[in-house]
């Protein structure tokens, strides 16, 4: 299980290595762009529900740590729907690993 530590706050958001791994591609594609964003997810009915929002910009800390030591093999298809959302009005969120043979299917 890996971090999201943004700024110097004491809150850090578990999100397991795959799935982090993905984000970090997203969000440091956005924030290389010098592109501002909000990144949402949900807290989890074991953590109380609930959701935060963050704004994301280039000049805030922003911490990925990893807990394993390899890194996953990516998944451009779900990058790309990471980035989609980005992009959209209601910011970064979550959205499940697709299959990749979706993206076979759909060439």
């Amino acid at each position: 299980m890996g971090k999201l530590i943004y700024n110097s706050s004491t809150r850090e958001l578990d999100i397991d290595d795959r799935t982090l791994a993905h984000l970090r591609i997203a969000i440091l594609n956005k924030l290389r762009r010098s592109e501002s964003f909000a990144l949402t997810w949900e807290h989890g009915v074991e953590n109380g529900s609930g959701r935060t929002t963050l704004w994301l910009n280039e000049s805030i800390p922003l911490q990925f740590v990893f807990s394993g030591n390899r890194p996953p093999t990516l998944n451009r298809l779900w990058i790309e729907q990471l980035l989609l959302t980005a992009n959209s009005t209601s910011g970064l969120h979550y959205v499940p690993e697709p299959d990749e043979s979706e993206e076979l299917e759909n060439d």
